[in-house]
Parts: C-alpha cells; sequence; structure tokens
C-alpha cells in the first residue's frame, strides 16, 4: 500500500475535467511515464503554472466535480507518475472516482463546507495532508494550524487501495 498524504496542491475550480487533467492528444501513449510532463498542462487557472505548481506535491485539494468529462483511466495514471496519489475534493465524476480507487490512490469526498474550510484556512499554501486510513481521518496542517477532518471510505474501496488497485486486489482474491 502507498503511503498517502504530502504537499497539497490547491486547486480553486469545479469542473475540472479529464481533458484538463491529460489532454486527449495523449491518450495514444502506452506507458504512464510519457504522461508525466502533461499533465494538467490545459488547466486555465489564473496564476497556475503546471510546470512549476505540480513540482513536489503528492495530494490535490479543489471544489466539486473533479475528473468530470470522459472515461479514461489515464487521468489518473497522470496524477500516479506525477506522486499525486490523493485528491480531496467536495465530490468527483463516478468513473474518474472508481479509476483512482482501481489504481490503488485515494479519492476523498468532504462535505462543501470542509472543502472551503480547507482553502480559508490553508490556500494557496504551503500546506500538507497526512491520511490515517485505519481511521479515516485527514491531518492538514499549515501556516500554523492543524486541522483533522474525518471521511468515509467504502470497505471495498478501501480494499482496492489496501491491495494496492484492481489488478492487486484480484490476484489476492482469485
Amino acid at each position: 500500500m502507498s503511503c498517502f498524504g504530502g504537499n497539497v496542491l490547491f486547486l480553486d475550480r469545479s469542473d475540472i475535467n479529464t481533458d484538463e487533467i491529460i489532454p486527449a492528444k495523449y491518450l495514444t501513449e502506452i506507458s504512464k511515464q510519457a504522461l508525466k510532463p502533461y499533465l494538467l498542462e490545459d488547466l486555465k487557472l489564473q496564476g497556475f503554472d503546471p510546470t512549476i505548481d505540480i513540482k513536489d506535491k503528492q495530494v490535490i485539494i479543489t471544489r466539486a466535480n473533479f475528473g468530470c468529462g470522459s472515461s479514461r483511466e489515464h487521468a489518473p495514471w497522470a496524477l500516479e507518475i506525477n506522486g499525486i496519489h490523493v485528491v480531496i475534493a467536495q465530490g468527483f465524476a463516478r468513473i474518474f472516482r472508481q479509476n483512482m480507487f482501481n489504481c490503488g490512490m485515494l479519492a476523498i469526498a468532504l462535505a462543501g463546507k470542509d472543502i472551503d474550510r480547507l482553502f480559508a484556512e490553508f490556500a494557496p499554501g504551503p500546506a500538507a495532508v497526512d491520511v490515517d486510513l485505519d481511521r479515516n481521518i485527514l491531518s492538514v496542517s499549515g501556516n500554523g494550524q492543524d486541522i483533522r477532518i474525518p471521511f468515509t471510505i467504502s470497505d471495498f474501496d478501501r480494499a482496492l487501495v489496501e491491495a494496492g488497485g484492481w489488478l492487486e486486489y484480484a490476484d489476492k482474491k482469485y
């Protein structure tokens, strides 16, 4: 199982779609490594520069409906190859969310008030997140503050994450 947590990249926008996570023109790539330089290159967000802002980040905190748009595993793969294994949002597109768990990564949905609080108290950063998957607690620290927020995850999604993804889960179970 991966270690979940690290430095936070705040993306203060709802409806970030899979074409913005990894542009469609790169979907012919057959390796995760080939996707690495293109993560979020088409994301239009004031003050955001993917060539600078992604470096040394392991967690994304964003708004609602992250991963909407076309269904593709390339979106979580592009996050994973860049060292981002946790996305925290008010909500996710259903297929993107499941693709995250299938890849052994965490898509953590929080209430809007919790997301608003994280942006108000910690954005633009620096901030760090630690995920206690055993107790379902996020610890967020920065700006001289440290808060804890509970989250939920289904037993099956937890099993996928703990196994390292769907393939590893299937190897153990079937």
